[in-house]
């Protein structure tokens, strides 16, 4: 029995309450990156009002991205005890609260330890794993499509808000643009907490495909067990080459993409003269390209070889980022930079994942990707740190986006070294048909 008068209401119109779930989810994801791309439009203003480095300002940047990869691997447990709506809406509470108090901050420790540590939390409980258990739990059928929706959300969410937060910062101040991004956070928390519901049974329905309701599985084990089961799967994990080559790769992509250029690319357009509105548009275009890009990989994965898909995604990206100060920072070179790089921002997401199931199978898979994007958060935090180094003892972002560039065309050739699954080296999961 439907147990939600609006779940109920648009059963009888023949819409699943599912479908609901994934637009607060959508929206959810779409502000909490807005809020992971914030800092892209705010080096300049804070180097100029408090006399802040690059480098100094990267470091509180770059903790903001290694704990929103680091605590992947554990908002899926937090949510399997505590439920998603809470988990969410603290989630939500902490980027809203650390951005707030942000407002007053004087010194550099303020920055590291709000933009950083508090906001790097919160961001942290909102990454990739929300989408992953969103769509698992709600959808068997066209689960794949409401994955890809959501992660093109992420990703495009980080960018998309750039163009509107830098107009407001260069006319209004970075302020009026960081009390922009928190009201948008508390309209996505007042949805979450209306709307969200943690499982198909909180409402009576089953799971989007399937006839009958399925009963909550009861969580065994208290907290700290839950806590400790990502530890042991990476214990377990490790023995793999091919979680290392993933590891690898995704290390780069993360440099590639978050760390360097949504962190620093307004800033080294700012250096050729370029103003920050012009700059972030660039980023926004680089959005709109990447939606239809990661929809496209997930379909193109599961029809090529993932392995080459990679390879291709790196390879392409790692030219494009030699090419970027070739361009000479016009309308026109710039535009084709954000359509090449647009298109494979976070591409290569779908095949790591397909891998990633092919290889440790489908139990496991949601585990060793949150492993394997640690990865890619720690790549990003180092070129965050790497870029603004450069930007200081340099006077040039060039070194980093030249290291950046080589490092892709590494990934390409690595993404070729991953053997074809077999059931002899699964790791502890028989085979799966292709």
């Amino acid at each position: 029995m439907i147990s939600s008068p609006l779940a109920a209401a648009l059963a009888r119109r023949n819409v699943h309450y599912g479908w609901v779930v994934v637009s607060v989810t959508f929206l959810t994801m779409l502000v909490t990156a807005a809020a992971v791309g914030a800092p892209g439009v705010l080096i300049v203003p804070l180097e100029k009002e408090f006399g802040w480095t690059t480098e100094q300002i990267a470091t509180a940047f770059s903790i903001r991205l290694l704990l929103f990869g680091l605590m992947g691997p554990f908002a899926a447990a937090f949510m399997n005890y505590f439920g998603v709506r809470k988990v969410v809406c603290v989630a939500l509470a902490l980027i809203a609260g650390g951005s707030f108090l942000s407002l007053g901050m004087t010194q550099i420790w303020q920055l590291i330890l709000l933009w950083g540590v508090v906001i790097g939390f919160g961001t942290g409980l909102t990454a990739i794993v929300l989408g992953a258990t969103v769509a698992t739990r709600w959808f068997t059928d066209r689960r794949g499509l409401v994955l890809g929706m959501l992660t093109a959300s992420s990703a495009t969410g980080q960018l998309a808000f750039m163009p509107l937060m830098a107009s407001i910062s260069e006319n209004y101040g970075w302020r009026a643009a960081t009390m922009m991004v928190c009201a948008l956070l508390a309209v996505a928390a007042a949805a979450v907490f209306l709307l969200m519901r943690d499982r198909p049974s909180d409402v009576g329905l089953p799971a989007y495909g399937e006839k009958e309701v399925a009963k909550t599985a009861a969580v065994t084990g208290g907290l700290l067990s839950l806590i400790i089961l990502p530890l042991a799967t990476l214990k377990e994990i490790s023995r793999s080459s091919t979680f290392w080559v993933l590891f690898a790769t995704f290390y780069i992509c993360g440099a590639s993409t978050n760390g360097l250029i949504q962190t620093h690319f307004v800033a080294l357009c700012g250096d050729y003269g370029l103003a920050a509105v012009t700059a972030a548009s660039v980023l926004a275009m680089m959005g709109f390209f990447d939606f239809f890009g990661t929809i496209g990989s997930g379909w193109l994965s599961d029809r090529v070889d993932n392995r080459w898909l990679l390879f291709w995604y790196y390879g392409l990206r790692g030219a494009s980022l030699l090419f970027l100060p070739y361009s000479n920072f016009s309308i026109y070179g710039l535009s084709l930079f954000a359509m090449f790089y647009g298109l494979d921002w976070i591409a290569t997401v779908p095949p790591t994942v397909k891998l990633a199931t092919d290889r440790f199978g489908r139990e496991k898979a949601g585990m060793v990707f949150g492993w394997v994007f640690a990865g890619h958060q720690l790549g990003a935090a180092s070129a965050a740190y790497g870029g603004g180094f450069a930007r200081t003892e340099y006077a040039s972002y060039l070194p980093a986006f030249f290291t950046a560039g080589v490092l892709c065309l590494i990934a390409a050739l690595l993404a070729l070294t991953i053997r074809k699954s077999s059931k002899d080296d699964r790791v502890g999961e028989p085979a799966i048909a292709h």
